[in-house]
């Protein structure tokens, strides 16, 4: 059985957007299906807690959980393609949750998607209301979802790699988009993606995950100009600099580990260049060690010994 997730901590404050970062298979995608509780048959949370509110959302039953997702939390999938029904005009598929969420008449339901699609950008929305998702392109897709994640005004919107599945002018202009539309809906955002930069210019704080685990969180302008933890640390100094032309990329050595086996104690212990006798015996906390930045890693506990 794999430990996917182990020790994952962060929190989210009202009106802010928080990024989650990390590499591809590090557990970001599985963290935002825990939160809606929307895993697979086959996963289970086995400890902890989902706060959300004040309230654990871990004991609620279903049903509860139901009105919670879309009203309260909402989410936009990594790819709109598959996330949309490809039986049904996309306009119906937005009145639809309209209705089972606010219980309205039908005509009051595509009202609101018109208005929803007009605010994303969409032109001649009217028209849209009655397409079908292969008709549309990848970008308009991808507002068709935003739009269907705002329908019932949620006060969470996460956003799996919103913008993996279109084109670089696209993405930043979703990215404004979903900005403009945190501010205007007053939205908490979780930002999950692997894209450094897109953080740095959206996000408040940042999360670093690495293998199941939350390696360090910070503000975002404390993260980039002085990252605390040893597998940050190395994401940066890999990102491509303009005053660095014609160099060689710094790389971290290795691989990221798999989850079905992972390493003892610290997961990033294999590629750390600063590991010590005690990173394979011991797992790190996630400590803050200073003013709001925290990092999971023994260095910093063995400094305050």
């Amino acid at each position: 059985m794999a430990k996917v997730l182990d020790r994952v901590s962060f929190s989210i404050d009202e009106g802010e957007t928080f990024g989650l970062v990390g590499e591809t298979g590090c557990g970001k995608t599985v963290t935002a299906l825990s939160i809606l509780r929307l895993l697979p048959e086959n996963a289970r949370i086995r400890s902890g807690a989902i706060r959300f509110l004040g309230e654990d959302l871990l004991p609620k039953p279903e049903e509860e959980m139901n009105r919670i997702r879309g009203i309260r939390i909402s989410m936009v999938f990594q790819d709109p393609g598959t996330s949309l029904n490809p039986v049904y005009p996309v306009g119906e598929q937005i009145a639809r949750v309209v209705r089972t969420h606010e219980g309205v008449e039908r005509e009051a339901a595509e009202s609101r998607a018109v208005e929803l699609f007009r605010r994303v950008g969409l032109s001649d929305p009217e028209s849209v209301l009655r397409r079908y998702p292969h008709e549309l392109s990848g970008g308009m897709q991808q507002r068709v979802m935003i739009s269907m994640a705002l329908a019932c005004r949620p006060k969470l919107l996460i956003a799996d790699e919103p913008t993996t599945a279109v084109d670089v002018t696209i993405q930043a202009q979703n990215l404004d988009l979903l900005m403009e539309l945190r501010r205007e809906f007053k939205l908490s955002v979780l930002l999950i993606t692997h894209n450094l930069g897109i953080v740095a210019e959206t996000c408040d704080r940042i999360g670093v995950m690495y293998a199941g685990t939350v390696a360090e969180v910070a503000r975002t302008r404390d993260l980039f100009r002085d990252p605390l933890h040893p597998y940050t640390q190395s994401l940066l100094q890999a990102l491509p600099r303009a005053d660095a032309r014609g160099q060689p990329l710094a790389s971290i050595p290795g691989m990221v580990p798999s989850l079905l086996d992972p390493p003892t104690g610290c997961r990033f212990h294999p590629r750390c260049a600063f590991a010590f006798d005690e990173c394979p015996k011991r797992r790190p906390e996630l400590l803050e060690h200073r003013p709001a930045h925290s990092a999971a890693c023994l260095l910093y506990e063995k400094v305050r010994a």
